[in-house]
């Protein structure tokens, strides 16, 4: 009983502490993940620790700014969003980049900004590109016995 008290009498001694305003959200592609950790900030993008500008391959860069470019960058003045990628190929990656930050901002304006707002920025996103907030479901399919691939056959012959 004596612990809990001072426990207590310590905590109301420290400034009430708010939480921090974030949302988790995932994109993916094949088998690349990225996991999109959106908070309050200053328009701070990171991938791995490092900023998009430097993101490989270069000819997909415009690829991972289309939602930056698609809402403009007001929209993303006011949140820091750092991306952790891993799996899948360098396209997959990119791909599963820009559908996590689109994801995130959506779920962060959700979750607290208004709902208004966050309808207006899914339907520019959706009648964009639907990937970019809808998970793309095809996978590679297995190969069989009997042929070189999934579907092939080996070629038959007759003498």
């Amino acid at each position: 009983v004596h612990s809990a008290s001072k426990m207590t009498a310590a905590n109301t001694n420290a400034a009430p502490k708010e939480p921090i305003q974030s949302v988790q959200v995932f994109g993916r592609k094949k088998t690349a993940t990225a996991v999109a950790y959106c908070k309050r900030g200053h328009g701070l993008i990171k991938v791995n620790g490092r900023p998009l500008s430097i993101i490989e391959p270069r000819l997909l860069q415009y690829k991972l700014y289309e939602p930056i470019l698609l809402l403009g960058k007001d929209r993303f003045a006011g949140v820091d969003i750092r991306i952790k990628v891993k799996g899948g190929g360098h396209v997959a990656q990119v791909y599963a980049i820009r559908q996590a930050i689109a994801k995130s901002l959506v779920a962060y304006y959700q979750k607290y900004v208004d709902e208004a707002s966050k309808q207006e920025i899914k339907d520019i996103l959706i009648n964009f590109d639907r990937s970019l907030l809808v998970a793309d479901p095809r996978r590679c399919e297995a190969k069989k016995f009997g042929g070189p691939g999934a579907r092939a056959r080996y070629q038959k012959s007759y003498r």
